[in-house]
């Protein structure tokens, strides 16, 4: 996205915008419970989502100090600001700049005890295409990766890679979690884990059932 406003100035101008249309959603989770277990025993653990549906998930987990992955690009710098302001942390980089940065960055909030977050095709795609750094994060940082996905029953999508996902208001909003998984050592478990999160993301997917219902694009 492209704004002729500086990132800043448009998460505290259009932030509070965003806020107000997130409230007017109506969120029903599938499978909640097993976030809630590694929430409960207080399991480090890596979201593992697709870019496009961010935003629904950002609002969902908001407040909890989840520390999540940033694009140095500026398009990247209108979601964290905002993320910021609804309680995320940030590690700066991504897979084609500052990725070793963001790397070290997700390592030490899981090493912490904390929770990160990923979005493994961002910044720039191809939407949909598994890169393996969240793979390595939780393989270092000894945490459980937790693949999830969100879908609307009625929303706009961005005339972006991603094909950016924006609920309507009153819209209901589906969020489907995924079964977690640790990544085992060495390449063999990287490469297994690869598998393992092509197949979860793609049955959150098909659990959704809204994935591509709601085709506006603006």
């Amino acid at each position: 996205m492209k704004l002729a406003i500086s990132p800043k100035l448009a998460a505290r101008l259009l932030g509070p915008l965003v806020s107000a249309l997130a409230r007017t959603w109506r969120v029903e989770t599938v499978h909640e419970e097993r976030w809630q277990a590694l929430v409960d025993a207080g399991t480090p653990h890596v979201f593992l989502l697709w870019h496009d549906a961010l935003l629904p998930l950002l609002w969902r987990h908001r407040g909890r100090g989840v520390t999540i992955v940033v694009s140095e690009a500026q398009d990247g710098q209108y979601l964290s600001e905002y993320a910021r302001r609804i309680g995320y942390s940030e590690a700066r980089g991504s897979s084609t700049r500052g990725g070793v940065r963001a790397l070290v960055g997700v390592v030490k909030a899981l090493r912490a005890g904390g929770v990160a977050a990923f979005t493994p095709d961002g910044p720039r795609g191809p939407r949909r295409e598994l890169k393996g750094g969240v793979l390595l994060a939780a393989q270092r940082g000894g945490g459980v990766v937790l693949p999830l996905h969100a879908g609307a029953s009625q929303a706009w999508r961005l005339a972006s890679w991603d094909r950016f996902l924006v609920p309507k208001p009153f819209a209901r909003v589906r969020i489907v979690y995924g079964t977690p998984f640790e990544v085992g050592p060495g390449e063999d478990g990287l490469a297994a884990a690869h598998l393992r999160a092509e197949t979860e993301l793609a049955g959150a997917v098909r659990e959704v059932r809204w994935d591509d219902g709601a085709t506006d694009t603006v």
